[in-house]
């Protein structure tokens, strides 16, 4: 009888609390609770800021160590939509999430169309925000082992 090697497959780990993110939110209140949230699903590098602009000299400096943004829609200076468009013209593989109160269909069509990673409507729950966190956690594993 013939025996094989065991392949092993796992599958990358979902083990948040190496992965680095980008919170983006005009809303300080906001910012403090994404913030809270992410550190009680175990994420402990968080960097905040507080509009496009500021997202974009960060990740001009940052964007290797960053693993994603999570961003808001609504904010002035730049939209979310803008920051995206801007993000995606230096980095096509950065995973980017759209946090915003718009559930109508164009705005889904219009993020989808500039390249968004995933999309969530506030209010969310934690157990939402930790499912895109794993995502990212493994799609990072992926990427870090050069399997991507």
């Amino acid at each position: 009888m013939d025996t094989y090697p065991s392949i092993k497959t796992e599958m990358p780990s979902e083990s948040v609390e190496h992965v680095c993110l980008l919170v983006v939110e005009d809303s300080k209140q906001m910012r403090k609770v994404l913030q809270s949230m992410l550190s009680e699903i175990g994420v402990n590098q968080v960097f905040l800021a507080k509009d496009g602009a500021e997202a974009l000299v960060f990740l001009a400096d940052c964007d290797d160590m960053i693993d994603a943004v999570f961003c808001d829609w609504n904010m002035p200076i730049m939209s979310g939509v803008e920051l995206l468009r801007q993000v995606r013209s230096v980095d096509a593989e950065m995973p980017f999430i759209m946090i915003t109160g718009r559930k109508d269909e164009n705005s889904v069509l219009e993020a989808k169309a500039a390249g968004i990673t995933g999309y969530m409507t506030k209010p969310f729950s934690l157990n939402e925000l930790e499912s895109k966190v794993k995502a990212i956690a493994r799609l990072s594993a992926v990427r870090r082992d050069g399997l991507l």
